[in-house]
């Protein structure tokens, strides 16, 4: 049995690729997320340590934090990469879909710790992709928002047919690939339970509005 580790990030593409590579047949070893050192919250996604604990808990996989500055990123990346392979792990999947940069940074990450880059939605149709995340039984709430590329009023919401059809409607990207938009998975056919967690105070960066997450 092919065993992996994941590039997780919390979000519906992230989730959806280590449920395919476990449908597949494929053995887990631990999920591996960049955490920001000086924000203490995961790069990207913004999720805390101990909302990462209680995912970790109930989808029962450990999760690897790769503790680290902007500086460092791809230095410590490829050395947790090199702690899986001495663990077992074959392959490091990846929720990319088809942008190339991210394939090509990913693929160089994995071949430089000797171990195989997996991506179990290349190339496949967006829609498709969003559909067959919430068919599946997922829910994720959108936690960040580029308001240049999409409305404010999708922050905080459930995602659903009907909410990405209404994204499509506005000439938004339906899977957000291109970072218009992000989210958190707490509940699914991988968990064992739902993930109890809460909302912050709305922040805004620049052209982006974040809705923090933190333990009940």
């Amino acid at each position: 049995m092919a065993k992996f580790v994941a590039s997780y990030s919390g979000g519906k593409d992230s989730i959806l690729s280590i449920y395919r590579a476990i449908c597949q047949g494929m053995e887990p070893i631990a999920l591996i997320i960049t955490y920001n050192i000086d924000k203490k919250r995961s790069w990207f996604h913004g999720i805390p340590e101990k909302v990462l604990d209680s995912v970790s808990k109930s989808l029962n996989i450990p999760i690897w934090l790769i503790k680290t500055s902007g500086k460092e990123y791809t230095y410590n990346f490829e050395k947790i990469l090199k702690v899986a392979k001495d663990k077992g792990a074959d392959f490091c999947v990846f929720g990319d879909i088809d942008i190339e940069g991210h394939l090509d940074w990913c693929s160089e990450r994995c071949e430089n710790a000797g171990i195989k880059a997996y991506f179990p939605l290349w190339k496949e149709d967006r829609k498709s992709i969003v559909y067959e995340f919430i068919e599946s039984g997922f829910k994720a709430n959108l936690t960040v928002i580029d308001t240049s590329r999409m409305d404010e009023k999708y922050l905080g919401k459930v995602l659903t047919k009907e909410l990405a059809e209404d994204m499509q409607k506005e000439g938004v990207d339906i899977c957000g690939e291109n970072g218009e938009y992000h989210t958190f998975v707490s509940e699914g056919p991988l968990f064992k339970s739902k993930v109890e967690f809460s909302f912050g105070k709305k922040l805004i960066s620049d052209n982006h509005v974040v809705l923090p997450i933190f333990e009940i």
